[in-house]
């Protein structure tokens, strides 16, 4: 199983199958094993070895995880048929004591100076000082320092040991007895057939050699061995272990069960596809008991939390997320040389975070926090693309308190080459949702651009076209980006964001400005043809660039944001909330352009828009009045957002799993019931809780430095003072929320107003809904 190695253990040989007689209590062998992980956590080492593994001895699986004698039917195990993973109903998670979570927001200078000056005060071995304490993590580190030559070249800094060594080693062994009772008690491998770590005795008959193998549960009656890890790597120490059990004679009717915990890393799907080609057919399956892991605290002051103004920072995988993939290389090749065995569960590394968006908030109680979960694509930890989390969510973060801090009037942004003074908000424009919007207006302009190209692709199929009804050029035209209907479902308190598309809108626009091609003189019925050509074959293109391309993932991320802000402003209005000081207060100074774009001005993204319009993204070979000559091109933009309702019905029978995972996500990052190729994850903006797992959890150890303990309720969030006051022309955009907490409305907000050249100021804003609600 995931919590523990096999490739040190001591006990008898025999040349058949072995059950040993000897019975050891759970939460004493825990104790011992979690002894040793505490120790070499110092060093770093977070295997398993020695006395720990030694300590283990079988027992019937119901004895062991103290469940009832009521085995289940052989044939209707998930695995009797072969591969299987879980139905995503059953999804589910559960709780594991690891009381050092609750120290994950302990900090160190990275300065070397400063930090020895904090460490120097620790003159006693690390053991004298209380677990749960800055000094006992202090001086645990110092003495990790002290063994390696007071540097630290394998972690990189305090932060990345704390969460890779002291906390997250710690929790192995523990988490591995929950997940391995949880799968014991769910698929009932319980009776007395079924024996829990049992040790047998494997001959490789090529090379002779023979080995002890300790399986996670063994029946002798139906022949299966069963190997349980509560991720979703495989243990390499084993490889050799189980491919001798699977060529042994004396195993030849046996068959080999793998159960993870979390679907299959692209490395264990080729071990285990390697394992059945050599076993044969049907003699080794793997099952996929999804389910997650959440660690039970005492929460204290120095656990990580969100805060009144910020979102995401909570998050354990955002955290942990390195800035660049250099960092997040490094971050894997030494997760993967300390974990031979396998029993980490995905961590930063499984997730693509430029994918995250904003897709939950829940009911905004003034004191309590506010409920929160993003979505992700999820990716194999091999893919290197764990790196940004915390930027991503920094962003998210700060866009969400920008839409509500500012006034709803602020929120515009002008591409217009007539119009250098008037590119937006001075506010607004200080702010990195500010930034995204304008540059994203830039980027759309570039990609319009290159589809014009009458040289290849699109636009070789507009100007043929255009060519041959003899019509000469094509006029100026204003794009922008409006909001399909994006349906939201207000549930139980909170707004699940279910799906926020972007739409191209586009109509003829000309400017002062003289464009390098000339003037472009057409008839009436020239110019609606040129617009019903450029509308069927350029707008879908650059549309599904703006809902897929990875170049606008900031923009759908920043909407969504929108989307979650303006349905806090409606609760708000009903009832002050935490966030009632910072709406329409126009101060956004805790939420600045941040890293490489602190420094970033508007007028830098309109000088490269001028640039684009006045010389061209590129040149191609055409006819100017009738001779040959040179054009340019470049140029286009974005705006507004509509309204649509659906009913209950459809949310239940389209998104039935999704309040579940959401639940779950708040409390720790979980694989999508509704979709396998996305990730949940999120928190909560009060003080942090920790989890106190199911109602009625699977037994798990205690260990030494910490039990596990109810949680505690909720500090209090900072609360807001002062009143709320619409601002001027504050009305619900083209639809608004639907005020009925029993349906999927689309969102009404604010659009993102970004104008094409010409279009002059749009301003974000509510519209009035046609029902007359809230928005």
């Amino acid at each position: 199983m995931s919590s523990r190695s096999t490739s040190s253990i001591s006990t008898r040989s025999t040349s058949t199958p072995s059950t040993s007689t000897r019975r050891h209590h759970l939460w004493a062998r825990a104790a011992v094993a979690l002894a040793a992980v505490g120790i070499l956590s110092v060093s770093g080492l977070p295997q398993l070895q020695g006395t720990a593994a030694a300590a283990v001895k079988a027992q019937r699986c119901d004895e062991m995880f103290k469940l009832p004698s009521n085995p289940t039917d052989p044939s209707k195990l998930p695995w009797a048929k072969g591969d299987a993973v879980r139905p995503e109903t059953d999804w589910d998670s559960y709780g594991f004591p690891n009381q050092r979570q609750a120290m994950d927001g302990l900090s160190l200078p990275d300065d070397p100076a400063a930090r020895d000056k904090i460490l120097d005060k620790l003159d006693k071995p690390y053991k004298s000082y209380p677990e749960g304490t800055p000094d006992r993590v202090y001086a645990t580190y110092k003495d990790y320092l002290k063994r390696n030559g007071n540097t630290d070249t394998k972690y990189g800094g305090f932060g990345n040991w704390l969460n890779e060594a002291y906390i997250e080693v710690y929790g192995r062994q523990p988490r591995g007895e929950a997940f391995h009772g949880k799968v014991v008690k769910d698929l009932g491998l319980t009776g007395p057939d079924w024996i829990c770590e049992e040790t047998v005795t494997v001959t490789d008959p090529e090379t002779g050699e023979s080995y002890q193998r300790r399986y996670d549960a063994f029946n002798k009656v139906t022949k299966e061995a069963v190997e349980i890890k509560s991720g979703g790597n495989h243990d390499t120490s084993q490889a050799p272990k189980d491919r001798a059990f699977l060529k042994d004679p004396k195993f030849k009717d046996y068959k080999l069960r793998y159960a993870f915990g979390q679907p299959q890393s692209e490395d264990t799907v080729k071990y285990t596809d390697g394992l059945k080609k050599l076993g044969g057919q049907g003699r080794v399956t793997t099952y996929e008991h999804v389910s997650t892991p959440e660690p039970e605290f005492q929460p204290g002051k120095y656990t990580a939390q969100d805060t009144a103004k910020s979102i995401g920072r909570g998050a354990d995988v955002i955290r942990q997320s390195p800035p660049t993939p250099a960092d997040m290389k490094r971050q894997l090749d030494r997760i993967r040389a300390a974990d031979p065995e396998g029993m980490r569960v995905r961590g930063p590394g499984g997730v693509d975070f430029s994918t995250l968006e904003l897709r939950y908030v829940g009911k905004p109680v003034k004191g309590q926090g506010l409920n929160y979960s993003f979505s992700a694509n999820k990716v194999d930890e091999s893919s290197g693309l764990g790196y940004g989390g915390q930027q991503k969510a920094e962003l998210i973060s700060d866009s969400f308190f920008t839409w509500l801090a500012l006034t709803p009037e602020k929120f515009w942004v002008n591409l217009n080459p007539d119009q250098p003074d008037k590119i937006m908000d001075k506010t607004f424009g200080k702010t990195d949702a500010g930034r995204v919007l304008l540059q994203a207006d830039l980027e759309m302009k570039h990609d319009y651009a290159k589809d014009m190209d009458p040289r290849t692709g699109i636009g070789k199929q507009l100007f043929d076209k255009l060519k041959a009804e003899n019509i000469p050029c094509t006029h100026g035209v204003r794009n922008w980006i409006v909001p399909k209907p994006a349906e939201v479902r207000e549930q139980n308190g909170g707004l699940y964001i279910l799906d926020a598309p972007l739409k191209v809108n586009s109509v003829p626009q000309e400017v002062k400005t003289p464009s390098p091609n000339g003037p472009c003189n057409l008839t009436d019925a020239q110019h609606k043809r040129v617009t019903e050509l450029m509308d069927a074959m350029i707008v879908p293109d650059i549309e599904k660039k703006v809902n897929t391309d990875a170049r606008y993932a900031d923009l759908r991320a920043v909407y969504n944001a929108r989307v979650a802000a303006e349905w806090i402003r409606q609760q708000d209005a009903k009832s002050p909330t935490d966030y009632h000081a910072i709406i329409n207060s126009n101060k956004v100074t805790d939420w600045p352009l941040r890293g490489n774009n602190a420094s970033w001005t508007p007028e830098q993204t309109y000088k490269d828009y001028v640039k684009s319009f006045t010389q061209g993204d590129y040149s191609y070979p055409c006819e100017r009045a009738g001779q040959p000559g040179t054009c340019v091109m470049g140029g286009v933009d974005f705006s507004k957002s509509p309204k649509q309702n659906v009913t209950q019905a459809k949310f239940t029978a389209e998104h039935k799993n999704l309040p579940r995972t959401t639940d779950i996500s708040v409390k720790a990052m979980t694989d999508d019931a509704e979709s396998r190729a996305l990730l949940a994850l999120g928190g909560n903006t009060a003080a942090h809780t920790g989890t106190g797992g199911n109602p009625t959890p699977t037994p798990t150890p205690t260990h030494s430095g910490g039990t596990s303990t109810p949680p505690s309720t909720p500090a209090p969030a900072p609360s807001g003072q002062g009143g709320h006051q619409p601002a001027p022309g504050d009305q619900h955009a083209s639809g608004g929320l639907a005020n009925t907490g029993t349906q999927i409305a689309t969102i009404a907000g604010a659009a993102l107003a970004l104008l094409a050249a010409g279009a002059g100021l749009v301003w974000l804003r509510r519209r009035k809904a046609s029902s007359g609600s809230g928005a």
